[in-house]
């Protein structure tokens, strides 16, 4: 399946001119034969936007996902996009997946908040496996600090997913994050990995870009730059078949030494 990741920080605080850039790089992603497009963590508030975080969260089934929804059924691909999402009394920050022909597929709470700002404005997720079957491909989903823990891929890995989605605010100094943790998390856990960053400053952060799909066999298959842009890459299933087969990582586990670790 050809993915497009979208690296953009958007317009913070907008979330009418973030869902025309959705609609935008929708429109370009399909006509380059996409099936999925990617968004970055909080792609339709912006994520340094202090208290406004809980003025403009919205239900997984708010007049937010109605417009993804409709992008994703006029443009005829699916749509993952970060965005915080009210839950009675509690926001938390959320990727929702939605269908080509604008149905809700799966919708995920990150798990694990990074620093000080993310828990004085988010409730933490407890569900840490979320999957959605899309043109033959097991999609799973995490969100950004998550996929730095290395029990998220791996029970991801052990549940079957075969392409995790994982859009991300990754700033600097931290940028060996997509450079090097991303490929080998790909490869130990035989999956495709698909990450996708904000970029440029933002608030007292300064957002990396480096977005990148890295397939199981460690290498990167598409590699943003610093700079806003739409990149293309293929997660190919015959191709993750045959590296699953040559891998042994997952068949070579000893789960009964492994007790101490929780």
């Amino acid at each position: 399946m050809r993915t497009a990741l979208l690296q953009s920080s958007g317009r913070p605080g907008s979330v009418v001119e973030n869902l025309k850039v959705l609609d935008e790089a929708a429109d370009r992603a399909a006509a380059a034969g996409a099936g999925l497009l990617v968004t970055p963590e909080m792609f339709l508030t912006g994520y340094a936007i202090g208290d406004d975080v809980a003025r403009l969260a919205e239900p997984a089934d708010g007049d937010c996902a109605d417009a993804v929804a409709g992008t994703a059924a006029r443009h005829g691909i699916a749509i993952a996009y970060g965005y915080p999402e009210r839950s009675g009394g509690t926001v938390h920050n959320a990727v929702q997946l939605i269908s080509a022909d604008g149905g809700r597929l799966a919708n995920y709470r990150k798990t694990h908040l990074f620093g000080c700002f993310e828990r004085d404005h988010f409730t933490e997720g407890g569900q840490p496996v979320v999957q959605a079957e899309l043109n033959g491909l097991t999609v799973g989903l995490l969100i950004c600090y998550d996929v730095e823990f290395p029990e998220n891929v791996r029970a991801h890995a052990l549940a079957g997913t075969d392409l995790l989605v994982v859009p991300t605010a990754q700033m600097h100094p931290f940028q060996f994050v997509a450079e090097s943790m991303i490929p080998v998390r790909a490869f130990e856990n035989q999956m495709y990995i698909a990450y996708v960053n904000r970029v440029g400053p933002e608030g007292e952060f300064e957002f990396v870009g480096l977005s990148t799909l890295a397939g199981p066999d460690g290498i990167a298959r598409a590699r943003a730059g610093r700079a806003e842009e739409l990149v293309f890459a293929d997660a190919d299933p015959v191709a993750l078949a045959a590296s699953r087969e040559a891998n042994p990582y997952l068949r070579d586990r000893r789960p009964g030494l492994y007790g101490s670790l929780v």
